[in-house]
């Protein structure tokens, strides 16, 4: 396997920028829209539309393959259906008027009315309801896709956490009965809990309105962040946590234990919503019971902002100047530094090219997540700045160190903002231990 060069990447940086990247609409960009502009991970195309750049694809491919196995875990078959909603289905639930001018709306030519789909109740209500033999014997049905999204922001802002293009993981639930649509909500919002622990995010789930969407029951997954559009009202024992636009501007004590209630913004990730047959009724998505009679399915949906967590994790995590990834998503895991052209430590390139082999083949899992910084016109501190504003989680250079006996390689554990010099054996054994998904 040939080594992944820094210089081979198309990964613009645009350092030199500084602060001054803007959002749409000339307004200032918040942390997240700034890092991964100058970092060359994304890059505008159109008001809220943007390019994500080969090393923000590799992040976006390593969170959906984390959502993946949450959602198969909770039972989960993955399907996929069409960006292109037929209007009739939205005239249906009532929702090609009541979404009014957030739809993308177009038409084909023989004047067919369509929707770019913002989410997919329709089109998978209609699906299961074509299925005139659905036995209550395959129920729980638990079907989810992750595409991308459309919806026509009036003010797109803020990068990748306001956009009208944007990729979404989206389930609907069938149940035989209102008690196991609720189980089936349960056993959703527990994934979606562990799946933000994994990733290190202090998401809170809270009570929400419904929306649009409609249902008796919903719930957002809120990440606490001073840029987050959403105010939340939090009890601070953990009893009560609500999207303060369920509650009252006078509820100020927590109705379990009393104690004065918090308020703070987030940055909605995900959103729950028990349906119960709201859907299901207007498209006769049945079954057949054990008693060999038609009844209709009880329903919940489920969605996270793919991207959005994508954004809000850089957003909660980095500094002012630096990106910071979750461990697991991090584009790539190492990058390798090996010393200037020209200076005193320049015979230690070859020992950090070895190691990079090494480490490759001891450890094949990392094989793909190694970079070797071949940009040896640059300083070695140059090169680490860079390797700190992107984030790798380790860093390894080839300094004085790395020409004594035995080879000793610094080591940039970034998450952790530790520093240690370690033998091959020892580099070896640290990444051995490193989780990707």
């Amino acid at each position: 396997r040939p080594r992944l060069l820094v210089s081979r990447l198309f990964q613009p940086l645009s350092w030199a920028e500084g602060g001054e990247a803007a959002a749409e609409g000339g307004e200032a960009a918040c942390r997240s829209h700034r890092l991964l502009l100058q970092g060359g991970l994304i890059s505008p195309a159109a008001p809220g539309c943007y390019h994500y750049l080969p090393a923000a694809v590799r992040a976006l491919e390593k969170l959906v393959a984390l959502v993946d196995g949450a959602m198969r875990a909770a039972g989960g078959q993955k399907l996929s259906m069409p960006c292109l909603s037929a209007a009739e289905a939205w005239r249906a639930s009532g929702r090609w008027e009541r979404m009014g001018a957030e739809l993308f709306r177009l038409a084909d030519r023989h004047g067919k009315g369509y929707c770019l789909a913002p989410t997919h109740e329709e089109a998978v209500t209609e699906l299961l309801a074509a299925q005139s033999n659905l036995s209550y014997r395959q129920l729980p049905l638990r079907l989810y896709q992750v595409t991308r999204k459309f919806r026509d922001e009036p003010k797109p802002r803020l990068g990748l956490l306001r956009g009208r293009e944007f990729h979404m993981k989206d389930m609907y639930t069938f149940d035989a009965s209102a008690e196991a649509a609720r189980r089936s909500y349960e056993l959703v919002c527990d994934a979606y809990g562990r799946l933000f622990r994994a990733l290190g995010l202090r998401v809170v789930r809270v009570r929400a309105d419904a929306g649009a969407i409609g249902g008796t029951v919903s719930h957002e997954f809120q990440l606490p962040a001073e840029v987050g559009e959403d105010r939340l009202a939090l009890c601070p024992g953990g009893h009560f946590a609500a999207n303060a636009e369920t509650i009252s501007a006078e509820q100020e004590a927590c109705p379990t234990c009393g104690e004065p209630l918090t308020r703070t913004r987030g940055i909605e990730v995900g959103h729950t919503f028990y349906l119960g047959t709201k859907y299901s009724s207007v498209f006769n998505a049945t079954f057949c019971t054990a008693e060999n009679k038609l009844q209709l399915a009880e329903m919940g949906c489920y969605g996270l902002g793919v991207t959005r967590i994508l954004a809000a994790a850089v957003e909660v995590l980095s500094t002012e100047d630096s990106i910071r990834w979750p461990g697991l998503i991090a584009p790539y895991q190492v990058c390798f530094i090996p010393p200037k052209k020209g200076s005193r430590e320049e015979k230690g390139a070859a020992l950090l090219e070895r190691l990079y082999d090494d480490v490759a083949e001891a450890v094949p899992r990392l094989a793909g997540d190694l970079v070797l910084d071949d940009r040896t016109q640059l300083t070695i501190g140059k090169r680490l700045k860079d390797a700190d504003r992107l984030g790798y989680p380790y860093v390894i250079v080839a300094g004085k160190k790395a020409c004594g006996d035995p080879a000793m390689f610094e080591v940039w554990s970034q998450n952790a903002g530790e520093v240690t010099f370690l033998t091959r054996e020892g580099v070896i054994d640290l990444l051995s231990k490193v989780r990707v998904s």
